[in-house]
């Protein structure tokens, strides 16, 4: 059995040497680290998710090119680090989104999307100038 003495100064030598090794790992902030091809990540710009994770952008410190593949065409794509960077800090998209359609596929998706809000509208005009009359 250690006395109290004994056992704070493991204590205290535990614990200068979990400094020790600390300070030999050098630790390097992420924010300051930007990949090759990559842009630096700004954590106070992107909107708030209420979620406990963090994404790998703001770990890492920066974003870096993504490959995918569109869901409605199959092909392939690159979402660059500099539209990523939009995407979360200028337009505010959730962190946890991904590019999943290309450029003409979403092209075409936001003018079916377009089409189909015209014809709702122009069928409740219809139907509320019958209502009046």
């Amino acid at each position: 059995m250690k006395s109290g003495k004994q056992r704070r100064a493991e204590i205290k030598a535990a614990r200068v040497a979990r400094v020790a090794a600390g300070e030999a790992r050098a630790y390097i902030d992420p924010r300051f680290t930007v990949y090759a091809g990559g842009a630096p990540c700004d954590p106070s710009r992107l909107a708030p998710d209420n979620s406990y994770g963090v994404p790998d952008f703001v770990t890492r410190g920066s974003y870096v090119d993504v490959c995918f593949r569109c869901v409605d065409c199959g092909a392939e794509g690159v979402w660059t680090a500099e539209r990523q960077k939009w995407w979360y800090e200028v337009a505010k998209g959730g962190v946890w989104t991904r590019a999943n359609r290309c450029r003409e596929c979403r092209a075409n998706k936001r003018a079916q999307r377009e089409a189909s809000r015209a014809a709702y509208c122009e069928g409740m005009l219809r139907k509320l100038a019958r209502m009046a009359q």
